[in-house]
């Protein structure tokens, strides 16, 4: 459809000046006055339907481009997701929101107009010169050689400004990026009267991009002015050849009309072509810049698949050590099992790799060495998928997307039936609130949850978890975050969440451990302390048992 109404706006716009041609060849010799009007009626005629084939051909055009530009925002942001948690620690959302949408956006008009400003306007150009051949010779071979050098010019020049253009968008990533984390942070800048110095960063950073995107728009410049001179030199050639044949009279005064014309009409393709071969190298800045992040392996591959047993399931590291990088190890040949079943209270200071065995057991990152498993099987030899499926994580920080109830329990899920969703929340001890909404799990959660309570907030993450039936279930410190009296709430969800699964809790509170049937206390990436939690309470030369006396939260924190 594309391709016809391109060759169909071309060959219009070549028939044109062959009908101003007859016009005025006609009125100077004299000829009849229909004859005249039907020239001009035919000329308007053709010329509105041109209108209307260069509209359909833009719609098209935009319709491919977008298309395309759309699925390559897809495939790149699952590329990005799929990245391991070093790149993403290395770079903010905002930087990642301008590498994914901004670079590609540069790209839309480029793939929209490409066919239409470039391929089109290349066809059009052969189309003016076989005209001006079939009309004289000469003219055809002067033009002919005009294009042939603009193209080659221009070809030559396309270039210039690719680095300068990578170079704004590097600019345009970064204070992205610092906008993103300044907003995300404003309380704290508010609070500690940091406003003056952020918006010292944020001058710094527009002043770069200001930098950057002068010197791209200077060297786009010199393309103009190239292009510029070209076109001078094409009326010339023009404007030469015609007068030397009109004065040798070889050619009529409509003629050298149609001359001029159809070097108009080089000139507007080498213009359009121009403005493309900007836009070509905005691209090839963004092609760039999608390249590395295409680039970019993923560090962690899936496994070729095991199969995990339903229920709780045993947990075990084996002479694990691990570090982030270039920096010291943070485990240092740690070993434990978890029975299947059991819960595990992991205690230590900040810092001393709590965390840490979480991340490894979610497969977000691999050890340095030994091995980590679950259910009897190495991580490594799951996919992530089944390894992910079977672990079910809570922290302290909920996160709540700006959508329904529904969404936000099930994680975009729509296999988990309605019904199986309000038993997990009555279950957990959110059927008021449940019933308090007014349009039920088709409410609007806002942006962070908006209204909820923190208590609120933990239990609706609970209720996830509860919904996917893992056979491990991690508590990375969740009711860090409540009063007490909120957290009371807060342990009849956790006895039901940990209810036949394996548990590991991480916490600085003493009642979140009481449940624990082991405790594992961690100083600097080794095991100091480690066994049954009443055992350990009750020998007074334990640290565990010192933590009780002096009261774990200040001990720990």
């Amino acid at each position: 459809m594309l391709a016809a109404v391109l060759l169909g706006g071309i060959g219009l716009q070549l028939l044109n000046p062959q009908i101003a041609r007859f016009f005025i060849d006609t009125a100077t010799q004299g000829g009849a006055l229909e004859a005249l009007v039907g020239a001009a009626v035919l000329y308007l005629g053709v010329a509105m339907f041109n209108q209307l084939l260069s509209v359909a051909a833009t719609y098209l055009g935009e319709n491919v481009g977008w298309t395309a530009t759309n699925m390559l925002r897809v495939d790149l942001a699952l590329h990005c997701l799929k990245l391991d948690m070093p790149f993403h620690k290395a770079r903010t959302p905002g930087e990642m929101i301008e590498r994914i949408d901004g670079d590609v956006t540069a790209l839309s008009r480029f793939f929209s107009q490409f066919v239409i400003q470039v391929l089109g306007n290349l066809l059009l150009m052969v189309g003016v010169v076989v005209m001006l051949f079939r009309e004289d010779w000469r003219i055809g071979v002067a033009l002919s050689a005009f294009a042939v050098l603009t193209v080659f010019v221009l070809n030559k020049s396309r270039n210039i400004a690719v680095s300068a253009m990578a170079g704004e968008r590097q600019a345009s990533s970064e204070l992205f990026g610092f906008l993103e984390e300044r907003l995300s942070g404003l309380n704290d800048v508010r609070a500690n009267g940091a406003g003056a110095h952020v918006m010292l960063g944020l001058y710094r950073a527009a002043r770069e991009v200001y930098n950057k995107g002068r010197r791209a728009w200077a060297m786009e410049g010199v393309l103009w002015n190239i292009t510029i001179g070209l076109f001078t030199l094409g009326m010339v050639i023009a404007f030469s050849v015609g007068a030397w044949l009109f004065e040798a009279k070889a050619i009529t005064l409509g003629t050298m009309y149609l001359f001029f014309q159809y070097t108009e009409m080089l000139r507007n393709p080498l213009d359009q072509i121009t403005e493309q071969l900007k836009d070509l190298q905005k691209a090839s800045a963004g092609i760039g810049r999608v390249q590395e992040l295409y680039k970019l392996e993923v560090g962690l591959k899936d496994g070729p698949g095991v199969e995990f047993a339903p229920g709780p399931l045993p947990v075990e590291l084996d002479e694990v050590s691990f570090g982030y990088g270039d920096e010291e190890m943070v485990l240092n040949e740690l070993s434990f099992y978890v029975r299947p079943g059991h819960v595990l209270g992991l205690l230590g200071r900040t810092g001393s790799g709590k965390t840490t065995v979480t991340r490894l057991l979610l497969r977000l990152y691999d050890p340095a060495s030994g091995t980590v498993r679950l259910g009897g099987e190495d991580v490594r030899e799951a996919t992530l998928e089944q390894l992910r499926h079977k672990i079910g994580m809570v922290t302290q920080d909920v996160h709540l997307f700006q959508a329904t109830v529904r969404d936000n329990l099930t994680l975009f899920d729509d296999s988990i039936d309605d019904d199986e969703i309000v038993r997990a929340l009555e279950e957990l001890g959110l059927g008021k609130w449940y019933r308090s909404l007014a349009h039920g799990l088709d409410t609007e959660l806002g942006p962070s949850g908006g209204g909820l309570s923190a208590g609120e907030a933990q239990l609706l993450a609970f209720t996830r978890v509860f919904l996917r039936d893992p056979g491990l279930v991690i508590l990375d410190e969740a009711s860090s975050r409540l009063d007490p009296a909120t957290e009371q709430l807060i342990e009849r969800a956790v006895d039901k969440l940990l209810a036949n699964r394996t548990g590991i809790i991480i916490a600085h509170r003493l009642a979140t451990v009481q449940r624990a049937d082991e405790i594992l206390i961690l100083d600097e990436g080794r095991i100091v302390e480690y066994g049954p939690r009443a055992l350990l309470a009750g020998d007074g030369d334990s640290r565990f048992s010192g933590l009780l006396r002096t009261g774990l939260e200040e001990v720990l924190v």
